[in-house]
């Protein structure tokens, strides 16, 4: 597994990360999940320089996915979360396994000092542009994850216990609690 997946900048960042996925590799070894981190990009439609025209990509809008997967994704721009699964909601993948598109059903990212403000807002907001994608921000310094469904806040979660989305999906990060 350890050579699928790529660790973050930090030893914090890294474990959190490996904790997140190996939470998830039974399910990943029997095909109910599938997981992606570091070294997969999500893309989305428009420019970050005019961040209202920022989208991820619907697949419901996509009529042709053999031409949007050889044609159109590898030009769109991507954005890579430190972590991502696809359980319910549909995908498309490209050849090189590089770039995916669709709605993650979860999404998480683990923030550090090398995450701009501005990086940190972007990516908040691009990904909430989905409506089904649930979002977990972890400060490296802090047990506390900030949650999201699409643009809705929900309850925040806590390292101290056992986390689970709103997929039902559980992660033990216990371990890794400050």
């Amino acid at each position: 597994m350890n050579n699928i997946f790529e660790t973050g900048t930090t030893a914090r960042h890294g474990r959190l990360l490996d904790y997140l996925i190996k939470s998830t590799f039974e399910l990943f070894e029997k095909k109910e999940i599938i997981n992606f981190s570091e070294s997969s990009s999500l893309v989305y439609y428009g420019n970050k320089k005019e961040l209202s025209l920022c989208e991820l990509v619907n697949l419901d809008d996509i009529t042709n996915t053999e031409k949007f997967t050889e044609d159109v994704m590898g030009e769109l721009n991507i954005v890579t979360p430190d972590y991502m699964h696809f359980k319910n909601n549909k995908y498309l993948i490209n050849k090189k396994e590089t770039r995916v598109a669709g709605y993650p059903d979860l999404i998480a990212e683990v923030w550090s000092d090398d995450n701009s403000p501005a990086d940190r807002a972007f990516k908040k907001y691009l990904y909430s542009t989905s409506p089904v994608t649930e979002q977990w921000y972890i400060e490296q310094d802090s047990n506390t994850v900030e949650c999201y469904y699409g643009q809705k806040r929900i309850e925040d979660k806590n390292l101290a216990d056992i986390l689970v989305s709103e997929d039902g999906i559980k992660f033990d990060l216990r371990y890794l609690k400050l």
